[in-house]
């Protein structure tokens, strides 16, 4: 069967923190410490929280299906910058890596840019997440910048700002 990308819908929000938290336990795990693990799943993957979003007009939450299962995810955001879509969230489980489906993933916040009129595609990344930068830098994206946010409880994202180049050219 072929993948398929649809709108999140409220009864799916438990089924996405569900694999948030397969996801990010499995890979983050040499990335970041499992107290601030814990704590990024609480502060962005809580059902009801999901289940908040979606009714904002400003972010997309999207699921990415196989065989009518949820295997991945995205959600997209506007940012303070006018133009600029954030792609926040982008996670696909580990047995389902290396299958183009991150360009999917990708090419729908594309098309999510571009039916808003949006002008800029940015999101940011782990400075220690080797492989998803990696694959950042295949669809098309450059680190443009650092991103270091105190995240509370004593946590702090230090990530690298990625911007799509050549957007024109990243979904044709």
């Amino acid at each position: 069967m072929q993948p398929g990308i649809l709108p999140v819908t409220p009864p799916d929000a438990p089924i996405i923190a569900t694999l948030a938290e397969t996801i990010w336990r499995r890979h983050y795990v040499d990335i970041i410490s499992a107290a601030q693990i814990d704590y990024m799943l609480q502060q962005r993957y809580r059902p009801e929280l999901i289940g908040q979003q979606l009714s904002n007009p400003d972010i997309w939450w999207r699921k990415l299906t196989l065989n009518g299962a949820i295997i991945g995810f995205s959600c997209c955001m506007r940012t303070r910058n006018p133009g600029e879509l954030k792609i926040d969230k982008l996670y696909i489980h580990h047995d389902h890596h290396r299958k183009g489906y991150g360009a999917l993933l990708v090419a729908d916040a594309i098309r999510i840019l571009r039916e808003n009129q949006l002008r800029s595609l940015i999101l940011t990344v782990n400075k220690n997440n080797r492989s998803a930068i990696s694959a950042y830098r295949h669809y098309g994206f450059a680190i443009t910048g650092d991103s270091i946010v105190d995240i509370g409880n004593g946590f702090v994202m230090n990530d690298y700002l990625m911007t799509l180049e050549k957007l024109n050219r990243a979904a044709d």
